[in-house]
């Protein structure tokens, strides 16, 4: 584990490169796999997941018989935890409601702005390696607040052809009852085209591996939203002395062991404090179940010395990581400064595992550097925002002749004459 030495800027962009795959040979599969579904619908699927998760099944629905044995599978102490997570989350997002805006901008000229929910939703859940139930939370209960009506979930089954428990108990409690055991590619791909058994919805949110991201975003070429690019997960911490050695590893680690493509950063301006935390993560992945998962991503981090701080900020600009904690002497100089941040966790107990499940904001949000365009996952995300106006016979005098002079201006002579010829009646 290697430490950088304040990197020159010019070697910034290299050295804070994501593990990705080649970009040609993902967007080659999943061009081809999109076809497919495209083509032959439900058969295509079939043929994926068979290929793919190693299932053959003939229905790709979850039926009620088997959400209602997966709720009687599940602990009561889970249960307990996902209420109370859920609970928190619900607080969160409910406090993101909105009124309606109101403004009249010239008398007799009344505009306003309300906030209604997109109709069909499609939320993919990951099941690979780890099944992340939590997701489910994470996006179920904003689409439920904001009132989605038709809400599809995605998720891959395993060799049996079933889905996780805790997924399906989840689901259940959140009121989701159109569960698809359908996964990558060609779960983003079904809820693009419709088949007989899946729906096309309007709208795609989740998280996924490089070829589901790359999927979501060939999905916007045939008219479909996203909610943003978001692959594989990552984490920036910037810390210093203040900090505890062992609780920085332990987020590094909580991060690394999502996937071996992941990606976890550490910014310091004390070397001594990196060689701990180097010597905490050797330590604490001894213990770990997913220990080649993390070893492997650990691969893929860096840890980077910084002696400024304002030079430590701009690093983390340029990265826009997915998580950033800080944890430093100095945390309100980074809190009140950072641009670029799906979500920030401030201070030695604040660890990034609270935002992955309970403290209730959302987890779903952009990597990959997108951060510095895209926010996370939240209430807007599943609604649209409709302008009205209603305008009186006053209010048109008031603002009538300005358009006329505007549109004649642009050589749009039908936009004048709608003005005009109301204009003439009120006069």
């Amino acid at each position: 584990m290697k430490t950088i030495i304040n990197p020159n800027r010019k070697i910034w962009a290299s050295i804070l490169k994501r593990p990705t795959q080649n970009m040609e040979n993902i967007e080659l599969t999943v061009n081809q796999i999109f076809d497919d579904v495209k083509r032959h619908g439900d058969a295509a699927i079939k043929k994926y997941t068979e290929l793919f998760d190693g299932a053959s099944q003939q229905c790709n629905m979850v039926t009620e018989e088997e959400m209602e044995l997966a709720s009687n599978l599940v602990s009561e102490e889970l249960k307990r935890a996902i209420k109370l997570a859920k609970s928190n989350i619900e607080k969160f997002h409910q406090a993101q409601k909105t009124d309606k805006l109101e403004v009249e901008t010239t008398p007799g000229v009344v505009c306003w702005q309300e906030k209604r929910p997109i109709e069909k939703i499609g939320l993919y859940i990951p099941g690979g390696t780890a099944p992340l139930f939590s997701t489910v939370l994470m996006l179920a209960i904003p689409a439920t607040i904001a009132g989605c009506k038709d809400i599809v979930l995605c998720t891959p089954p395993n060799k049996e052809g079933k889905v996780a428990n805790e997924i399906l108990y989840t689901a259940k409690l959140c009121g989701i009852d159109k569960i698809y055991k359908v996964g990558g590619i060609q779960a983003i791909a079904g809820m693009t085209f419709g088949t007989k058994t899946m729906p096309r919805i309007f709208k795609i949110f989740g998280p996924g591996n490089q070829f589901v991201t790359v999927a979501k975003q060939l999905a916007t070429k045939y008219g479909v939203a996203i909610d943003m690019p978001a692959g594989p997960s990552e984490l920036l911490v910037v810390a210093d002395q203040s900090a505890q050695a062992a609780y920085v590893a332990s987020d590094l680690l909580s991060q690394a062991e999502h996937g071996v493509d992941s990606q976890v950063v550490l910014v310091s301006s004390s070397e001594a404090f990196i060689k701990k935390v180097q010597n905490e993560i050797s330590k604490q992945l001894l213990d770990l179940p997913r220990k080649a998962i993390a070893e492997k991503a650990i691969s893929n981090s860096k840890f980077i010395y910084m002696q400024q701080e304002t030079d430590a900020l701009d690093l983390i600009n340029a990265y826009a990581p997915e998580h950033l904690i800080i944890a430093t002497k100095n945390n309100d100089y980074f809190v009140d400064n950072i641009l670029n941040a799906g979500s920030v966790f401030i201070g030695n107990y604040t660890p990034e595992s609270a935002g992955d499940y309970a403290s209730g904001t959302n987890h779903t949000l952009p990597t990959n550097g997108f951060s510095n365009v895209y926010s996370g996952v939240n209430l807007d995300s599943f609604t649209k925002s409709i302008t009205f106006q209603n305008i009186s016979k006053q209010g048109l005098k008031n603002i009538g002749p300005a358009i006329e002079l505007m549109a004649e201006a642009e050589g749009l002579q039908a936009h004048k004459n709608a003005v005009s010829i109301r204009l003439k009646d009120i006069s």
